[in-house]
């Protein structure tokens, strides 16, 4: 028997944080069912405005929050009593306007990574309630944020994950060289983060592993190691329920191991992704003198020198099923896809009848 997770004020059903997959892939339908199903359902923040009613062409950052604040509606009808929560980028442009309109929204839980989220329980103060989880890929950063918010506002992580950069999908918090070295041990990480808020704190807080969890295998290795639940994005991709087009997932299940790799994001940040198209992303913004008229990250070289690609329209590319010319986003384990399914097979995959009984429940 899996055990509940909780976090904060809440509990979760099972052990399973759906990850935040940005502009439109986790929105408003993945996370509610994920939520009706006993997980916890993240909406992604970044470029949620992007294919919405809210969005004019010229009112990007303006029309963002209200986007979000929709989406959340959206997963609260689908699962009413469900835990819906959002991932909100640092390095975005308007973070601290997304995590406000997160909370006034409904939003349970706040899950924040691609830097460290130092300020978060000040923008929160007002609602207690509310989980505040951060993302590291180690234990200085896990250090760095407790000592900072304890310091700052008496408040402490309600939980972190702990992303391992080797498999894990989307932007990553370590350098390009220090990736695939196999150097990198996850679980002594995992491991490493609680042994600090216990002996620091007499915290027993959970922590959450991240990248390359696919099937019930992975949760139980994942448990048996240390951590306290797992977060799963790459899976979700291919669901009835993800709010991305149909040919966007098509990609997730026509790739090959070997189309899986790194690129430098011009966030500054290293990413992984689905390689076979990368030449499609440089071509599509030379071709159409593509220039950054949303100004989305706080750092980002397409926007300084025009280096590389803009990023949250590639992205967007993507997600309305463009994939030769959008930015495809991917764990390592993306290749493993083979069919379509529902949320609601996946959770019964992983947690066997307890899956079924939770949405029998839930209906």
């Amino acid at each position: 028997m899996f055990k509940p997770l909780r976090i904060g004020k809440h509990e979760a059903r099972y052990p399973l944080i759906q990850g935040g997959m940005g502009v439109r892939i986790s929105a408003g339908s993945l996370a509610g069912h994920v939520a009706k199903c006993g997980g916890v359902g993240l909406v992604a923040s970044p470029g949620i405005t992007l294919n919405s009613e809210f969005f004019d062409g010229k009112n990007y950052l303006k029309s963002n929050a209200q986007a979000l604040k929709d989406e959340i509606r959206k997963a609260y009808e689908i699962a009413p009593d469900g835990i819906i929560g959002v991932n909100v980028m640092v390095a975005l442009t308007d973070y601290e306007e997304l995590v406000v309109a997160s909370v006034e929204a409904g939003a349970k839980v706040l899950v924040c990574g691609a830097g460290l989220p130092l300020t978060l329980p000040g923008l929160t103060a007002h609602a207690p309630d509310v989980a505040l989880i951060p993302i590291v890929s180690s234990v200085r950063a896990a250090q760095l944020i407790a000592k900072k918010w304890d310091k700052s506002y008496n408040r402490l992580p309600d939980a972190v994950v702990v992303e391992d950069p080797d498999t894990a999908g989307g932007h990553l918090g370590e350098k390009m060289e220090n990736i695939g070295t196999g150097e990198y041990d996850q679980y002594e990480t995992v491991r490493g983060v609680k042994e600090f808020f216990r002996s620091e704190y007499g915290l027993d807080i959970p922590i959450i592993a991240a990248g390359g969890i696919w099937d019930r295998a992975d949760v139980e290795h994942a448990l048996a190691e240390g951590a306290d639940g797992v977060q799963m994005a790459s899976r979700f991709v291919t669901t009835v329920e993800c709010d991305a087009e149909d040919a966007f997932k098509q990609a997730y299940l026509d790739c090959k191991k070997e189309d899986i790799g790194l690129i430098m994001s011009p966030a500054g940040l290293p990413g992984r992704a689905i390689l076979s198209n990368q030449q499609g992303i440089f071509d599509y913004d030379r071709d159409h003198s593509s220039v950054c008229s949303y100004g989305c990250l706080k750092k980002c070289s397409y926007r300084e020198s025009g280096e590389r690609f803009c990023i949250v329209k590639s992205l967007d590319r993507a997600q309305r099923g463009e994939v030769d010319s959008g930015l495809i986003f991917c764990g390592t384990n993306a290749w493993k896809a083979n069919r379509m399914e529902t949320v609601q097979e996946i959770f019964d995959e992983i947690f066997g009848a307890q899956g079924a009984v939770a949405e029998d429940k839930a209906a």
